[in-house]
């Protein structure tokens, strides 16, 4: 008997250690809580919309475990592209630009960019709207902002997607995107949706989730804001002449179409580079091996989207499945 009791009376005592860091962790994330909410007020956000964002908030341990174990491999350039640029993606994008080519060309027209390039980021992003990701986006920078290696990024990142609750009377329910808080079919970080998305219908609500006139808008104003140029593509593949100077190859240096002509260069088709007005640089983003890329103006515009030429390369070959030039 007194055995009995004194193993009920050890289990007791060890489920209440257990609980005491448990406890410790949630009154320290309400603490944090706290901080940010006057945070949130002395910027401007309503208290209601407060009350209505951080309701229940807990963080999520997904995301911090998916933000701790971030692969280490590196990924080739062929690989990327192999994934990237499926001849199955080419031909939804195909698929996709004449299922919405009015309203592509209406976009256009508004912003200034083409409308393959509109698919294209829509196809890379969120494989045209269907993987845009399930979690909600407050929990996940909450979490991310108070136990990530980058708090202060994902704290101003938070307090950004509170004010988009704020000012387009988003539900903090339907606001979902990737565990690192890139929201919608854009997949726009808070701070990119305030500067670059927008209502194409003009009525005050930027809906990057469900409504496509959106979608393709904002992702037309954020290359038209970074200087996209209608009058030119991002690029094209090419090969080289044997024996060229690798100091040459790089985006610090530029020449015009003509002077890489001279120097050997033709397209990847063997046919001869076009004989235009533009400075282009060289890149072989494989590395030395690998093939290579004649990249124009627009390239960079894609390289500030996402500062990976894998990504802005794959974004301008499926813009080129669409439309040959």
């Amino acid at each position: 008997m007194h055995a009995r009791r004194f193993a009920f009376a050890f289990l007791l005592l060890a489920g209440l250690g257990a609980a005491a860091p448990a406890r410790a962790a949630e009154e320290e994330f309400d603490h944090w809580l706290a901080g940010l909410r006057q945070d949130a007020l002395a910027q401007g956000i309503r208290p209601a919309t407060l009350d209505r964002a951080l309701a229940g908030l807990e963080p999520l341990q997904r995301v911090i475990e998916l933000d701790r174990q971030q692969p280490e491999t590196v990924i080739s350039y062929a690989d990327y592209l192999r994934h990237a640029v499926t001849p199955e993606r080419c031909a939804a994008a195909r698929e996709r630009l004449a299922q919405n080519r009015a309203l592509l060309d209406a976009v256009a027209r508004r912003y200034g960019v083409q409308p393959r390039f509109i698919v294209a980021l829509w196809g890379i992003e969120t494989s045209f709207g269907q993987a845009t990701g399930k979690f909600p986006v407050i929990a996940s920078l909450a979490t991310l902002a108070y136990d990530g290696r980058r708090s202060a990024f994902f704290r101003k990142e938070l307090i950004n997607a509170l004010r988009i609750i704020d000012e387009d009377d988003v539900d903090p329910k339907e606001m979902l995107g990737s565990w690192a808080g890139a929201m919608g079919q854009s997949q726009f970080m808070p701070s990119s949706f305030l500067l670059y998305a927008v209502s194409y219908s003009g009525d005050g609500r930027r809906d990057i989730w469900h409504r496509r006139e959106d979608v393709f808008a904002s992702i037309a104003n954020y290359l038209a804001q970074l200087g996209w140029r209608q009058d030119e593509t991002w690029g094209r593949p090419v090969s080289l002449p044997k024996g060229l100077d690798s100091a040459l190859i790089g985006p610090g240096v530029k020449r015009s179409l003509a002077q890489w002509r001279k120097l050997g260069l033709r397209r990847a088709d063997g046919g001869p580079l076009p004989l235009r007005p533009i400075e282009a640089s060289l890149l072989q983003p494989g590395g030395p091996d690998g093939p290579a890329v004649l990249i124009y103006d627009n390239y960079r515009v894609l390289m500030k989207w996402n500062s990976s030429n894998y990504f802005a390369t794959a974004v301008g070959l499926l813009a080129d499945s669409m439309e040959r030039r």
